[in-house]
């Protein structure tokens, strides 16, 4: 089901997960979703950089190339429809519901473009979208005061792509004000090697990891990433690939032969201070 505001999340939620872009939590994290369903838990995926660009938007050459990889045949507008509708299929497939916040993913913002290469979406984030940092905090802050039993799952921010540290420095902040907040590991920026190790310590502050058992769901997430299928070939290359990788990450982390696990961390101490260094420069 879609969601259509944040106004319209109710106590029937148990679980609020933020995905920067639209595959980022399934991806990451679609097996434990899968796993509170079967437990009747309700989960809502918020996607928050799902806005829709304008038709008079010009592209930089890079946001060009990403487009091509993912749809030969569509503008922006269009293809940021189909993204939703693979979305709201892949939510779905889990039991979970989906709402879709306005803000532009990166290659969208600016004109001319903020981000015109690959080493600026790697980057910092620009001091121009500091507010985007302060107006989802807004929305989640509201949310977490009306509804305080929540549970929310937001990314680590591995692989320091600009919109998911936008997401992370929110839910870092969201800490202060007493909201349960788990990180999740963003998949597959995680399969880089020592990229979780260096997030870890840009952080500055003590995480500690939580594992998840997906094994009687592994199947499910792999089958919701497979639904977003603008996304394979720029991700994974193949869908063999995509399954191969999700499989073959999950039994790396689990400390249980022949099992699989999602891993989350969590701030070890929680205090008024808690602002790693994830927010705009």
């Amino acid at each position: 089901m879609l969601v259509s505001a944040t106004d319209a999340v109710g106590p029937e939620y148990q679980h609020i997960y933020l995905s920067p872009h639209f595959d980022d939590v399934v991806y990451s994290c679609g097996g434990t979703i899968a796993l509170q369903a079967l437990q009747r838990e309700r989960s809502l995926v918020v996607t928050v950089f799902a806005g829709l660009p304008g038709p008079d938007l010009k592209l930089s050459s890079f946001a060009r190339r990403i487009q091509r990889t993912m749809s030969s045949s569509r503008e922006a507008f269009s293809l940021v429809e189909l993204r939703r509708q693979e979305d709201q299929q892949a939510c779905s497939s889990l039991q979970a519901d989906c709402l879709w916040l306005d803000y532009l993913d990166a290659i969208y913002r600016g004109s001319p473009a903020l981000y015109r290469w690959k080493r600026a979406i790697g980057g910092r984030v620009r001091q121009v979208d500091a507010w985007i940092v302060e107006d989802l905090l807004r929305l989640c802050l509201a949310l977490h005061r009306r509804l305080p039993s929540l549970h929310w799952y937001a990314p680590l921010g591995i692989g320091g792509h600009v919109d998911h540290r936008v997401v992370a420095a929110a839910a870092f902040r969201l800490l202060v004000y007493g909201a349960n907040v788990a990180f999740y590991e963003d998949f597959p920026y995680v399969l880089r090697p020592s990229a979780l190790r260096k997030r870890l310590q840009e952080l500055g502050v003590t995480m500690q990891p939580q594992l998840v058992e997906i094994s009687d769901t592994l199947t499910l997430r792999q089958q919701a990433a497979g639904l977003y299928a603008s996304q394979v070939r720029i991700n994974f290359g193949s869908p063999a690939a995509l399954y191969q990788s999700i499989e073959g990450y999950s039994s790396q982390i689990s400390p249980k032969r022949g099992a699989h696990m999602e891993r989350f961390w969590r701030v070890a101490l929680q205090t008024a201070d808690c602002r790693p260094p994830c927010l705009p420069d």
